[in-house]
């Protein structure tokens, strides 16, 4: 009998949604997304949302939402579904225009989760309290062994290193421990 061929996780897909609201229209809309929220977090491949809306008394009429799915394969079959399909109909005489939706790469979905999303100035220091040690550990192991290489070699293999430590480690260890100060008020 031969074992099972391990099983490789899925990778989490993170979208940003930007819909704008036709004037007036803003309150139903808010209701429209809560509704189809709501319905939308049954679906078994969704792992989150989240709604920012307008402040008020803004002018904005712009609404943001986070969608994480478990795998690319959920996310499609989401939007594939009659649900989806629904709450578009639902929806189309609210929102002007073709909804925005983005994926959400790198290090920005570390920083997702809060309502509001927080300030550049929190990500940038968060983000050089893991890229400064990351950097400095690892060229100062991998610099001396790799002394024959050329010095663009060099920082290439050191780069990868680095972020790869980040995305994996750090940064997502930074931002759990963090998350109180990142998203105060």
């Amino acid at each position: 009998m031969t074992p099972a061929a391990p099983r490789i996780p899925h990778e989490a897909v993170h979208l940003a949604i930007t819909l704008h609201a036709k004037e007036g229209r803003e309150a139903e809309l808010e209701e429209a997304l809560v509704r189809f929220i709501q319905r939308s977090l049954d679906d078994r491949g969704a792992t989150g949302v989240h709604l920012f809306r307008p402040a008020a008394g803004a002018s904005s009429r712009e609404f943001y939402l986070h969608r994480s799915f478990l795998s690319e394969e959920h996310s499609r079959a989401f939007y594939e579904s009659e649900m989806y399909r629904q709450y578009q109909r639902e929806t189309a005489d609210l929102i002007e225009g073709p909804a925005e939706i983005r994926p959400l790469h790198g290090f920005e979905a570390f920083f997702r989760g809060g309502n509001p999303p927080p300030p550049r100035w929190k990500m940038a220091i968060v983000t050089w309290l893991g890229v400064f040690p990351a950097v400095l550990v690892w060229s100062r192991l991998l610099t001396p062994r790799l002394v024959q290489w050329h010095p663009v070699a060099v920082t290439a293999v050191v780069t990868i290193v680095v972020v790869v430590t980040l995305a994996w480690g750090i940064m997502p260890t930074l931002t759990k421990w963090l998350r109180p100060w990142l998203h105060a008020r």
